[in-house]
């Protein structure tokens, strides 16, 4: 190895000398690794391995010569990682409810927490604590309909009603999305719809907050579609887009304007300090005397600082706003402030304070994007190519359109791997898009929009308004244009997390480090693309209740075992599997034979036939017929507790397993089975259920493949 060195001329001390400055950009990735490791590992005593393996990579680091930088990256990686498991699983004890365990019907008096308008569903989520019902959660989320809604239900106000609640929503299937994890966090611990008539015990006293009115009032400016995208933009409350729209926001790769994150917040505080200096400008001794740029620092900071409360106060929001503090204090100080340090220590600030949201696709997306960029800027080439210079015009815009074009695809290529492993879907005319919509909404939507509201504290704000509706209808033609486009997406199945970890190691590998050493992190990138090319589709799906059960037949698409399911189980259903077409009747494909109760399904994969049995009612089915339809199948699948003399040659899933995997995806050539949930997780918002399942499908896919036709099964 010296001899290879000396050869080469490479040596890891000289190398990390060179790196010297981007070092500490590591930290919050340590963090990370730690945080990630508790939720990817299943219960505590994995959770302690990991710590302790964690302290035993740093307290052997310690053992080595000192002086050297690797020997300190070590000692602290092993640290950060282990206090980043501390962190999360500190945060998960302390957060603790008791949440719902299973179904019920009850009838409940709360205190309304919040109010939150939906008005693309017809309907109003409120937020409440249960009054004398101690077996329930002490915080739940309810539906209610507009038209069961009254202006005495607001905040502080007390209501009865009925309702069935639920426990939190799981994943339905691997990869999905998942609800009860970010409810757990947020202390949700039960939710539902209520059953009319909601009877007022106690109005509501306080008027709507400041976030509620405004969201009323923009709706009430600016008329349809564009009026729901105003109020998206001003308060961060997207309940008022249709999902037509919001889906062809996100298809077009335009749905990042509709978050309140970097964008917005800088075009807030950049206006902020433009308008102060100018008006401070117009005073000769305020020009002369005093320090304009603190000043104008201060009052963008109270305003990012004021705009994000106003909007919730959601994870991009306070990133953007902590970088916005950053930046301006920065600037204050006669500094360069927009660089990978000024993200890092964002980033390092929020997973301090909110650990959990390391995981959601909010963070990713945003941090991914930021670093994109920032690590695009800070490249000599770049930085030479993107420097104002004395030319033309029309060069002088080529040249912006083309900057604005290569940042588009760098943050393009960054975020796809995020919106393949959470949507299953990603972006490919994003770019394209943005090159008009991010001028669009930072010099023409959102100054008008604030124009607008100024305006009308003297009633003067209708031509502003017609401005910004006019805008964001172009914005809107724009998403429907891009997003109908057959190219505007790239489809794929559920993503298994190995290769979304190895993808994002490496590229933070080619983003955080300069040398040349730095395109070593390639090789992960490309092998994760490789795999998601490779990543077979799902031939079964099975929801998590057992009744929703999708099946990839040859030459015909996907079918549905219920064709009367929602547009909900659909979407997520074609989603999980990959799949942009229409999902058709079980019943009517021609290898199947299904009757009131049953379908039997003959399916060709992996050069053999697979007799597949699924129930399609709850009616009693006599036992013998039964018994031999189950020794004839490969595969079993029902939403009922199937009794033990039902043996199938392979496979069987009924309401017992599906307690503790969840939903399940199938793949026939391979013979594995992708299941929610492990069968030992213990993730506290995991419901905790005895319930008998067929242990052999958790087997390790070595001693699966030695007892086959056992299946394997994994944890997405």
């Amino acid at each position: 190895m010296k001899a290879w060195r000396q050869a080469s001329g490479f040596s890891p001390e000289q190398w990390l000398e060179k790196e010297r400055e981007q070092i500490p950009l590591w930290v919050p990735v340590g963090l990370g690794i730690g945080i990630a490791a508790w939720f990817v590992l299943p219960h505590r005593w994995s959770w302690l391995a990991f710590c302790c393996a964690a302290l035993a990579l740093a307290c052997a680091a310690a053992l080595l010569p000192t002086g050297g930088r690797g020997r300190r990256i070590a000692i602290s990686a092993g640290i950060l990682a282990c206090l980043g498991c501390l962190l999360i699983w500190g945060k998960a004890v302390l957060v603790e409810e008791p949440q719902l365990q299973r179904a019920t019907f009850v009838t409940v008096t709360g205190k309304v927490q919040s109010v939150n308008p939906v008005p693309a569903k017809h309907m109003v989520r409120l937020l409440l604590r249960p009054m004398d019902a101690p077996a329930l959660p002490s915080l739940i989320r309810v539906n209610v309909r507009e038209s069961d809604m009254s202006p005495a239900i607001g905040r502080d106000a007390i209501i009865r009603f009925r309702i069935r609640l639920m426990p939190p929503a799981p994943p339905t299937l691997p990869g999905g999305y998942d609800f009860a994890a970010r409810a757990y966090f947020a202390g949700i611990g039960a939710t539902g719809r209520a059953l009319p008539p909601v009877a007022i015990i106690k109005p509501a006293t306080a008027d709507p907050g400041i976030r509620e009115r405004l969201f009323s009032h923009i709706l009430d400016r600016v008329e349809g579609p564009a009026g729901s995208i105003a109020a998206a933009l001003a308060t961060g409350d997207q309940g008022a887009i249709v999902e037509q729209d919001a889906e062809a926001m996100r298809r077009s790769g335009l749905a990042h304007l509709l978050s309140i994150s970097g964008l917005h917040v800088t075009a807030l505080v950049g206006a902020v300090i433009f308008l102060l200096m100018r008006a401070m400008a117009l005073s000769r001794r305020a020009a002369l005397d005093w320090p304009l740029m603190l000043i104008a620092a201060g009052g963008g900071a109270l305003a990012g600082i004021g705009y994000t409360l106003l909007t919730g106060s959601e994870v991009p929001t306070i990133r953007s706003c902590i970088a916005a503090l950053l930046v301006l204090g920065g600037l204050a100080l006669g500094r360069e402030a927009i660089t990978l340090r000024l993200v890092a220590t964002g980033a390092l600030i929020v997973l301090c304070f909110w650990p959990e949201a390391l995981t959601g696709p909010s963070f990713q997306m945003s941090f991914g994007a930021v670093v994109a960029i920032v690590a695009l800027s800070e490249h000599p080439r770049f930085r030479a190519f993107a420097a104002a210079r004395d030319e033309n015009g029309w060069r002088k815009f080529g040249r912006a359109i083309a900057v604005l074009l290569l940042t588009g695809l760098a943050v393009e290529l960054v975020l796809a791997p995020i919106a393949f492993y959470h949507f299953h879907k990603a972006g490919m005319l994003g770019a394209f898009a943005n090159i008009v919509a991010i001028p669009l909404t930072t010099f023409v939507v959102m100054p008008f929009e604030a124009m607008a509201l100024l305006l009308d504290l003297f009633g003067l704000g209708a031509p502003a308004w017609w401005i910004t509706g006019k805008a964001l209808e172009l914005l809107l033609f724009i998403a429907h244009g891009v997003g109908g486009s057959p190219m505007a997406v790239a489809l794929g199945p559920a993503l298994p997390p190995w290769v979304f970890g190895v993808m994002v190691m490496g590229g933070l590998w080619c983003l955080l480090w300069r040398s040349v050493w730095r395109w070593l992190g390639l090789a992960p990138v490309g092998i994760g693309f490789i795999a998601i090319l490779l990543n077979p589709s799902p031939d079964i799906l099975v929801t998590s209740d057992g009744r929703h059960v999708a099946i990839r037949a040859e030459g015909t698409g996907m079918a549905l075992l219920r064709d009367k399911a929602g547009d909900y189980v659909r979407s997520a259903l074609a989603e999980s599997a990959g799949y942009d077409g229409v999902l058709e009747s079980l019943a009517d494909l021609p290898q199947a034979r299904c009757s009131a109760d049953l379908c039997s399904v003959l399916l060709d994969k992996a050069g053999r036939s697979w007799r597949l049995l699924v129930t399609r009612s709850g009616m009693f089915i006599e036992k013998e017929a039964f018994r031999r339809d189950c020794q004839r199948a490969d595969i079993v699948i029902s939403d009922r507790r199937l009794p033990g003399w039902c043996k199938p040659k392979w496979l069987k899933v009924d309401r017992s397993m599906l307690a503790a995997t969840g939903g399940l995806a199938i793949n026939l050539d391979r013979m594995t089975v992708r299941t929610v949930h492990a069968p030992n997780d213990a993730h506290p918002w995991i419901p905790r259920r005895r319930m008998r399942t067929d242990q052999s499908i958790f087997q390790s896919g070595s001693a699966a493949a030695q007892r086959s036709p056992s299946p394997v099964a994994s944890k997405p």
